[in-house]
C-alpha cells in the first residue's frame, strides 16, 4: 500500500515538475535568453529546494505555534523570540535531511563531509532563521503591533530566496 502511495506521489511530482519547467522555459523564450542545462538544474533545484521548504515552513509553524503556545502561559514577554528559536533549531535539522537526500544530491564519486554540510546549513539558516527573522519580528510585533501568528509569514517572502542561494553555493556547494 505504500509503495502504491509512493508511485501515485512520484508520478504527482513528476508532472507538477513538467508544469513548473514549461512555465520556466516560456520565460526564457519570451526574455529571449538562452536556457542552458546549468541554468535549468539551478531552476529544477529551485523547485525541488520549494517542495522541501514547503514542508519545512510547515514543521517550522507548527513548532512556533506549539512553542509559542506553550511559552504564552509562563508570562515571558519575548516568548516569540524563544519560540522562534525552538523551532528554528528544529526545522533546520528537518530541511537539511530533505535537501540532502532530494535537492543536492551528491552525484558519483563526489565526496561531501555530511557534518560541515549540516555546520554550514546551520550557520546560513543562522543568519535568516535567528539574526534576521528575530529582527523582523521585533519589528513587526514590538515595533508595527503586527499579530504574533501572522509575522513569521510575512518572514519567509524574504528568507526563501535567501537560504536558498546561501544552501546552494556553500552549504552544499561542490569543492
Amino acid at each position: 500500500r505504500i509503495g502504491k502511495v509512493y508511485r501515485y506521489g512520484k508520478k504527482i511530482y513528476a508532472f507538477i515538475e513538467r508544469i513548473y519547467m514549461f512555465f520556466v522555459e516560456l520565460l526564457f523564450r519570451l526574455i529571449k535568453k538562452e536556457l542552458t542545462d546549468k541554468t535549468r538544474q539551478t531552476f529544477k533545484e529551485f523547485f525541488q529546494f520549494g517542495l522541501v521548504g514547503v514542508s519545512n515552513t510547515i514543521v517550522s509553524y507548527l513548532l512556533y505555534a506549539v512553542s509559542l503556545f506553550m511559552l504564552s502561559k509562563t508570562g515571558i514577554k519575548i516568548d516569540y523570540i524563544i519560540a522562534n528559536i525552538i523551532s528554528w533549531l528544529l526545522s533546520v535539522l528537518w530541511s537539511f535531511y530533505w535537501n540532502n537526500k532530494f535537492v543536492f544530491k551528491k552525484e558519483d564519486g563526489e565526496k561531501r563531509n555530511i557534518w560541515a554540510a549540516l555546520f554550514k546549513t546551520y550557520v546560513s539558516y543562522g543568519f535568516t532563521g535567528l539574526i534576521l527573522n528575530n529582527i523582523l519580528l521585533v519589528l513587526w510585533i514590538s515595533v508595527l503591533h503586527m499579530n504574533k501568528m501572522i509575522a513569521p509569514i510575512i518572514n519567509l517572502i524574504i528568507n526563501i530566496p535567501i537560504n536558498f542561494f546561501l544552501n546552494k553555493i556553500w552549504a552544499f556547494g561542490k569543492k
